[in-house]
């Protein structure tokens, strides 16, 4: 039945006798098989033994069979299939229970997979399952490691704000370093493309009364403030349909900050969030859900709110309000942007001057400036948020863990890259993660959950290259505690910290939004990232790296090799136990290994551990850039349980 199949499909192009590579590439598209086109011409030179640049029919059915029909899928389909020809409705339900833990799976769901994935017309109608149909099935997004419901939004999302990690970025508008790159648009469009719902603006007096935006007392280029927003409202909800946070770095004089208010009233219209509910005084923030397809102003806020509602409809123009509030300190800084040598910092007071324009569009993301932990508590309003840089950050969770827990519970924070980074790379956010840090600001960002990971590393010389396989587990141990709020990173980076940024927040749908478990939401916790010890529904979880289809190896933190540079199969297993699996990422790397001292990087691909399948999963690959490698994936098994 499947020869027939095949033959009807391929013999028409053979009638010259030979085909050369362009057919060969017509008829794999006509199979409807994924592929790629360096390892088609690979392999097609590789049958081509004269060198001629063309080959027979039984040459073309070998490189078929090289690139799809992978042992790892035939040993599973014999293993169910009574005949080793086919399966029955029976037999693929029976698969389905036992190997990819569908516990629930009847006739009728396998005769639904039949019907979507079997090629050959004679089987379908015979309700029957080939080879062909199982390895269609495999290679589906049925069987990807990523679940299919986290790739939708099933969390809860009425409860508020500040009980969510949020994705954010820093320094949105670079698209290089931080002292010579340029500024620009696409910043803001690539990072709300990626899912992000905090963005920064750094924004400055411009000529022409219009205030610009770039990284000041460098020289980064410059955008007009007015085209940012413009880009902002024409991106904005193509991703994601939950609420944007502009975070304003505002260095523009009180009449440039009213040209500002201006241009966020007149282009965002009712996207723009300028008063509560009915005008009432709130008593927390709100749900994502309530401010869906709504944009927050983040900026200094002159009085309270309740003020700002009772002056509503009172005219403000060329009004200006001063705050007062206490000079930052060297890593205190709102931002890092350089500035030119000063006299020794005073710990005395500053006054900042706002437009009371600019002030009143400022409703649930009120600036507020961190001083301590109890002086929050005391004096910090539901709706004021403070932003806190990553080195004063870590020394806040190694010295008072459970403090930042509790802040945390009641305050957005927002952590930012410290200024030394001038090559906008990023800091490890999983440690502010684990504190509940809602933003942390990505130069798109490169970590991934708290944690420790494991390692191993085996190598193996192929007759293409030498390759790694690595799988990186990061979880939460005692060495590294926390999970802050909103960890800001630099989204033009590429790297470790944006991997697992961007992995984490593939969760619930990609909305940019994801809530935090119970630990860190909870008034009464106890939570601290430093003891965790069988206290938060560890798993046990096994990886077993079966083999790669079109790619050289890649890796756990556990390492495996293998021998084919094709279809590289490892067969080793490792066992991992997670303390707390909710906040657990794990992350696949591929690699090169060409030389003893350094690897090249081919792909990888990260997701949280509770996203997982279960089950025999395929693992698509991320190039450095973001890009999906398909169909170059892991071929992997996957278990785990609750301890």
């Amino acid at each position: 039945m499947e020869n027939k199949w095949f033959m009807d499909i391929i013999f028409d192009e053979f009638r010259s006798g030979k085909i050369n590579l362009d057919k060969t590439l017509k008829l794999l598209n006509k199979l409807e098989m994924s592929y790629d086109y360096v390892h088609v011409r690979k392999v097609f030179k590789k049958n081509d033994k004269p060198k001629s640049g063309v080959i027979t029919m039984e040459d073309f059915r070998a490189i078929y069979r090289t690139l799809f029909h992978r042992q790892e899928f035939s040993e599973l389909f014999g293993t169910y299939s009574a005949n080793k020809k086919t399966l029955t409705p029976a037999n693929l339900a029976e698969f389905l229970r036992k190997e990819q833990f569908e516990l629930d799976a009847n006739e009728g769901r396998a005769v639904s997979l039949i019907n979507k994935y079997e090629p050959i017309d004679e089987a379908r109608k015979n309700k029957e399952m080939t080879f062909e149909g199982f390895i269609r099935y495999m290679l589906s997004d049925q069987c990807s490691i990523f679940k299919m419901q986290h790739k939708t939004v099933y969390q809860d999302m009425s409860l508020p704000m500040c009980d969510y990690y949020i994705n954010s970025s820093h320094n949105t508008y670079l698209i290089a370093d931080q002292l010579i790159g340029p500024s620009h648009l696409w910043g803001y469009a690539s990072a709300l493309r990626k899912g992000c719902r905090c963005l920064e603006i750094d924004c400055w007096d411009g000529s022409d009364n219009e205030p610009v935006v770039y990284h000041g007392h460098t020289l980064t280029s410059k955008i007009t403030f007015k085209n940012v927003i413009n880009v902002i409202q024409k991106h904005a909800f193509e991703t994601s349909d939950y609420p944007i946070v502009l975070s304003l770095e505002n260095h523009c004089s009180a009449p440039q900050q009213e040209v500002m208010a201006k241009h966020l009233v007149n282009i965002l219209g009712n996207l723009l969030v300028t008063s509560t509910p009915e005008d009432v005084m709130p008593t927390a923030l709100p749900s994502p859900e309530e401010m869906k397809f709504k944009i927050m102003i983040k900026n200094k806020k002159i009085g309270t709110l309740e003020e700002t509602l009772q002056r509503k409809g009172e005219k403000c123009r060329d009004e200006v309000g001063e705050i007062e509030e206490p000079e930052a300190e060297e890593d205190e800084d709102e931002e890092e942007t350089p500035v030119p040598p000063k006299k020794p910092a005073s710990k005395k007071k500053i006054k900042v001057k706002v437009a009371m324009l600019l002030s009143e569009l400022v409703i649930y993301t009120a600036s507020r400036s961190f001083v301590s932990f109890e002086d929050s508590q005391e004096k910090q309003k539901f709706y004021q948020n403070n932003s806190i840089g990553e080195v004063k950050g870590q020394k806040l969770i190694k010295r008072r863990a459970s403090d930042f827990v509790r802040h945390t519970l009641s305050f957005i924070t927002r952590i930012y890259p410290k200024g030394t980074r001038a090559d906008s790379s990023n800091y490890d956010p999983q440690g502010f993660w684990n504190v509940g840090c809602q933003m942390g600001r990505t130069i798109f960002l490169e970590y991934c959950v708290a944690g420790t990971s494991t390692e191993a590393l085996k190598e193996c010389d192929d007759t293409y290259f030498k390759v790694k396989i690595l799988f990186t587990l990061f979880m939460i141990a005692a060495e590294k505690p926390f999970l802050p709020p909103t960890v800001a990173l630099n989204f033009q980076t590429t790297g470790v910290y944006m991997d697992l940024l961007l992995g984490k927040f593939q969760d619930n749908g990609g909305s940019g939004y994801i809530l935090k478990p119970d630990f860190l939401r909870q008034r009464d916790t106890t939570y601290t990232p430093f003891n965790v010890t069988g206290n938060y529904n560890p798993v046990t979880l096994t990886l077993r790296k079966d083999g790669e289809q079109e790619k050289p190896q890649s890796g756990v933190h556990h390492q495996g090799t293998a021998h084919s540079a094709l279809n590289p199969r490892w067969n080793e297993t490792f066992t991992f136990t997670v303390q707390v699996p909710d906040l657990a990422l794990v992350r696949f790397i591929v690699e090169d290994q060409m030389a003893l001292t350094s690897n090249d990087f081919l792909g990888q691909y990260t997701l949280p551990l509770m996203s997982m399948n279960k089950g025999y999963r395929y693992v698509p690959l991320v190039s450095k850039l973001g890009v999906n490698l398909k169909p170059a994936s892991l071929f992997v098994y996957v278990w785990y349980f609750q301890q």
